[in-house]
């Protein structure tokens, strides 16, 4: 490999006229006063006009992919020169390629994965380290190895070169300093700025890195500068936004996971500046939103509110029902789709599926009729809907927005449309509804999702805007409670499936939010009880949130009914469950692994085990009372 600093020489000269150290990135402040604005915030920041003095950390080829570990100047603080290590690859001997920005999370890395599969789909692609923490062949810096970098433990044999911010301090999970805080604007010796400001803030100093990463794609000579893409997953859906929001060179977006909610700061100057609503309403390029029903982060009421925001008329959503912060290759496709379509037009995507909602009805119960685009074949439309959202301007608890549980609604199909009743529990609650529509692939697509686990799908899905009913809406149209509680929890019957979920792309098992729901509450002293036969002599677990209850299944054709009391589910420390009261996620599955943090370490303990045989058979989930 050429010696690093040779050949970030090399491209320095390549990269524009260098300006002195002398000349910091951003004026000082005209005389002590902060920006107000969005506008104001970046009107003294030009994201061309430093040089890169790309440092090349690593170089390999993988699968006609050429790729490389780097870093790239970020710009000149308080004196002091910052650089944003990074991923970078593209196909060997590709030109005019599109670009991608890739930003990871919160916990994650820049990772190679996203890298490679992109390049295979002819993109070339920058995953930036923000946080400082890397994973890539021979090249993985942890946050053990950012510590050490933080600490300059050269002659530690585990050192890496990483994301340097200087003077000041955009990492987190670890943060250097223990006052940076994203949602707040910090004051400090490692701030750019004295006094309360924006510009002080690590969502503006991230951003910024990220510009300077769109950069970077449009000088490199395989790319095209006119077909640049961002993407981001949590904390990088929210830096996507805030990166198009800031950035009219972004021709297509997508955010998952982030970006929507982060609206209601407690701080008018954050509000103002750095708050996902200001940036939503600047962004007039084509975006696709993936957000999951039960996100804890990009909340789905709040994705209807920023709809409404953005300036874009170009716009698709993705909205997996019953799961939080992580998807299947179904939904996590979209952007790759997306960016087919906007940055190479190999793909033309069907419309957002359209929906009424009917309340005033003859049984008194709602109706939603739902007609997408049949200019493709469409392989299934699936309607969900919930009691458990919070009322407009409620602020909801995070238990909530994780566990509610969403009704699936059976729909009937009459021509080019879809209907389906939506009985209610209760009228004093409001309603939220919307439909999937999926899709089929023409040939499957490849990619890395959102913890870069790597996927091959065959289908997509769009999602409907959701409607959002006041119960005020549902006593005025004669709307009735047509549901009942029941101690039946499951039947295992018809689409029961629809009502469950799960996070593996293999295997049985099975998860439920419907204890969480009132019409499933277990009663007092009550004890849970299943028929389940196995073809085979397996364990089982069963899960309730992180308590788990291992059950020797005997094999063979009988019914087995198994009895479960709180004290047979047992967490990682040995403890029992005290009660069913705060129960929020029954599920069922062969091998479950409980994870807990010690300090630095994670200890786990794996429940159940491997499965022999064919996939297990239930009936009749239950409360009984003795």
């Amino acid at each position: 490999m050429m010696n690093k600093h040779i050949l970030g020489f090399a491209i320095l000269l390549l990269a524009g006229s260098p300006l002195s150290f002398s000349q910091e990135t951003l004026p000082p402040l005209k005389d002590g006063k902060a920006p107000q604005t969005v506008e104001a915030l970046w009107a003294d920041f030009d994201p061309r006009a430093e040089p890169l003095e790309v440092e090349i950390l690593k170089e390999w080829e993988e699968d006609g992919v050429v790729m490389r570990v780097l870093r790239y100047r970020i710009g000149i603080f308080k004196g002091r020169k910052a650089m944003m290590a990074a991923v970078y690859g593209y196909p060997k001997g590709g030109t005019n390629l599109p670009g991608l920005v890739q930003i990871h999370g919160g916990g994650q890395y820049a990772d190679y994965r996203a890298v490679l599969t992109n390049g295979k789909r002819g993109y070339a692609t920058i995953s930036i380290s923000w946080a400082g923490r890397i994973n890539a062949p021979d090249y993985r810096v942890d946050p053990k190895v950012v510590k050490l970098f933080f600490a300059n433990a050269t002659d530690d044999p585990n050192y890496k070169l990483t994301t340097d911010w200087g003077a000041l301090d955009g990492y987190h999970a670890p943060s250097r300093n223990p006052g940076n805080q994203f949602p707040r604007i910090p004051v400090g010796s490692w701030t750019l700025d004295a006094v309360a400001s924006p510009r002080n803030n690590s969502w503006f100093l991230c951003a910024l890195g990220a510009r300077r990463a769109l950069t970077f794609l449009e000088r490199q000579p395989e790319v095209d500068p006119e077909k640049l893409g961002v993407y981001g997953h949590s904390m990088g859906g929210k830096l996507t936004v805030l990166t198009v929001g800031a950035d009219e060179r972004v021709k297509a977006a997508a955010p998952s996971c982030g970006g929507v909610s982060d609206r209601y700061n407690d701080d008018p100057l954050f509000a103002a500046t750095l708050a996902d609503d200001v940036y939503l309403k600047r962004i007039n390029c084509p975006i696709i939103f993936l957000s999951p029903s039960n996100d804890f982060h990009g909340r789905i009421n709040h994705l209807q509110t920023a709809l409404e925001e953005i300036r874009s008329e170009d716009w698709r959503i993705t909205c997996s029902a019953h799961h939080n912060h992580q998807d299947h290759g179904d939904f996590e496709v979209v952007g790759l789709l997306w960016f087919d379509q906007y940055l190479k037009g190999s793909f033309t995507y069907p419309e957002t599926p359209k929906s009424a909602l009917r309340l005033n009805t003859e049984k008194g119960v709602p109706a939603i009729t739902v007609a997408p685009d049949s200019s493709k074949p469409i392989l299934s439309v699936e309607i969900y809907y919930t009691q458990q959202g919070p009322e407009a301007g409620e602020i909801e608890e995070r238990e909530n927005r994780i566990n509610r549980f969403w009704h699936y609604a059976h729909p009937r199909k009459s021509g080019d449309t879809w209907t389906a009743d939506l009985p209610l529990e209760n009228i004093d609650k409001p309603l939220w509804v919307y439909a999937n529509v999926r899709y089929p692939l023409k040939e499957p697509v490849t990619g890395a999702g959102y913890y870069y686990r790597v996927y091959t799908a065959n289908t997509y899905t769009l999602s409907s805007r959701m409607h959002m009913v006041l119960p005020a809406q549902l006593k005025a149209n004669g709307v009735q409670e047509s549901l009942q509680p029941s101690r039946t929890i499951e039947t295992f019957q018809g689409d029961w499936e629809k009502d469950w979920f799960t996070y593996k792309s293999e295997g049985w098992g099975r998860r439920t939010h419907k204890v969480y729901s009132d019409l499933w509450k277990a009663p007092g002293m009550a004890k849970l009880a299943l028929d389940a036969r196995s073809a085979e002599p397996n364990k089982m677990i069963v899960s309730l949130d992180r308590y788990i209850a291992e059950v020797a299944l005997a094999g063979g054709n009988q019914w087995q009914t198994l009895v479960l009391s709180p004290h047979d589910f047992l967490n990682i420390d040995g403890d029992t469950l005290g009660d069913w009261s705060s129960i929020k996620e029954l599920g069922f599955d062969a091998e479950e692994t409980i994870r807990k943090r010690v300090n630095d370490e994670v200890i786990s303990t794996v429940f159940g085990g491997e499965w022999t045989g064919a996939d297990p058979e239930f009936r009749d989930l239950r409360w009984i009372v003795e």
